[in-house]
C-alpha cells in the first residue's frame, strides 16, 4: 500500500489551533499574575490556598513555595490515579511562570501605581485571578493541578466546576485555618469570586470571542497525537 501522505491544509489548522491555544494560556498567565499582584498589595488577607501553606509554615520547616508546590503533587496524584494516566508536569510549569510574573509586578510595586482604596485593589485583584484562571483552564494548556482535580469532578460526578472547585479551596481554607493560617475579608473574597465566576467568564469568551473550551469540555491529560487528514 502507498504510504498515506499529510495534507497542507490540515496541517495548518493543527498548527494555528496550537498558536491559539498558547496565547491565550499566555495572557491568562500574564493576567492572573497581575491579579494575585493586585491581591498581595490590597493586603486585606489571602486565598485558600495560602492560607494552607502559611498555616503548614507554623508546623514545618517549609517555605510557602514548597508547600505550594506539595498541594501541586497531591493533587496531580489524585489526577493521575483517578484518571489512569502519567502524571503531567505542566501544572508545575504554570506553578513557575506566574510565581515569576507576581515577583517581577511585587519589585516594582506595580500595583501601588493603581490610585484606589485597598477593597477596590483587592476586588480588583479577585476579577483578574478569575478571568484568567478561566483564560488558562479554556486554554487547554499548563491547567493548574486544583483545577485539574476539579475538572475531573465535573466530568466524573457531573457537579457544576464552581462546585467542585469550591469545595477544593473549601477544604483547603478549612484545614489552614485549623492550622493556623490567616483567614481575612480578601480570602473570603477570593473564595466567593473566584471560584464562582470562572465558569461564567469560560461561557463569555466562547460566546463573544468564540473561544473553544479545551479544559472544562473535555477530559483534561495528555492529548493523542495529531492525526490529520489522509490521501490515499
Amino acid at each position: 500500500m502507498p504510504r498515506p501522505r499529510l495534507t497542507w491544509s490540515s496541517f495548518r489548522t493543527h498548527m494555528m489551533s496550537s498558536r491559539t491555544r498558547y496565547l491565550v494560556y499566555s495572557g491568562g498567565c500574564l493576567i492572573f499574575s497581575a491579579g494575585a499582584a493586585c491581591f498581595i498589595r490590597s493586603d486585606l488577607g489571602t486565598d485558600p490556598l495560602d492560607v494552607f501553606a502559611l498555616g503548614l509554615l507554623g508546623h514545618l520547616r517549609l517555605t510557602i513555595g514548597i508547600a505550594q508546590a506539595l498541594v501541586a503533587a497531591v493533587c496531580i496524584a489524585v489526577w493521575a490515579v483517578w484518571n489512569r494516566r502519567p502524571p503531567v508536569l505542566s501544572p508545575f510549569i504554570t506553578f513557575f511562570l506566574c510565581g515569576s510574573v507576581i515577583d517581577v509586578l511585587r519589585a516594582v510595586d506595580a500595583a501601588g501605581y493603581l490610585p484606589v482604596p485597598r477593597t477596590v485593589l483587592m476586588l480588583t485583584g479577585a476579577l483578574l485571578c478569575t478571568y484568567g484562571s478561566a483564560l488558562i483552564i479554556m486554554s487547554g494548556v499548563g491547567i493548574r493541578a486544583m483545577d485539574l482535580v476539579a475538572i475531573t469532578m465535573t466530568h466524573r460526578w457531573r457537579w457544576p466546576f464552581w462546585v467542585a472547585k469550591g469545595s477544593l479551596e473549601l477544604v483547603l481554607l478549612g484545614a489552614g485555618y485549623l492550622l493556623g493560617g490567616p483567614v481575612g475579608v480578601g480570602t473570603v473574597c477570593f473564595l466567593v469570586c473566584v471560584d464562582t465566576l470562572i465558569q461564567p467568564c469560560m461561557r463569555l469568551n466562547a460566546r463573544l470571542f468564540s473561544l473553544a473550551n479545551h479544559g472544562l469540555e473535555k477530559p483534561v491529560g495528555p492529548r493523542p497525537a495529531f492525526r490529520p487528514t489522509l490521501i490515499r
